[in-house]
């Protein structure tokens, strides 16, 4: 996660707007201003099924409808910003394509025990969503939302292919093709 906001700060790949690296295995988040600067860092809850793919017309479909294994959040370079939601209001789209977006834990669903995950040590609980990334809510609130007002770009590293099929662009700066986790 450091090497890449790193690299990315050192080649401005994200070109003056803030970031956010996701490490879905770590469960962490670390948000960085325009300048590179770390705004902040926090636990995350991720999709619940390991992978880094998008079904194809999942943004379509209702959050009961997308079967287990298309519960993925896709890994990759994203560019996104504050945008309507259909049934959500106003939300952080991660990716708009693949309707994955950032939000703050919602506790409608007891039995997934949400901010329980988020408080937990361990990253192995963390898979629970359907897609999305959710964050605690003071998280959002006081780093997420005033640093992602006028979009920003966001890097989610890869379950299952490598550094160098995901980031290229990474992986040729630092001169190898070998997975680095």
């Amino acid at each position: 996660m450091i090497e890449l906001a790193g690299w990315v700060v050192a080649s401005n790949d994200n070109q003056g707007y803030p970031f956010a690296v996701m490490d879905k295995a770590a469960a962490q988040i670390l948000v960085f201003g325009g300048d590179g600067r770390l705004r902040g860092a926090a636990p995350g809850l991720f999709g619940s099924a390991v992978g880094d793919h998008t079904a194809p017309g999942i943004a379509g479909l209702a959050l009961r409808e997308i079967p287990g294994r298309d519960r993925t959040t896709p890994a990759g370079r994203f560019v996104g910003g504050f945008g309507p939601s259909l049934d959500a209001g106003r939300v952080l789209w991660v990716d708009y394509d693949s309707a994955v977006s950032i939000h703050p834990t919602a506790t409608g669903v007891p039995a997934e025990k949400r901010p329980e995950r988020l408080a937990s040590p361990s990253p192995d609980d963390n898979r629970v969503t359907h897609g999305c990334i959710n964050v605690s809510p003071g998280f959002y609130e006081q780093v997420i939302s005033p640093t992602f007002e006028r979009g920003g770009v966001f890097y989610v590293l890869p379950d299952e292919a490598s550094m160098a099929e995901t980031f290229p662009e990474f992986a040729q700066g630092r001169g190898t093709t070998q997975r680095d986790d």
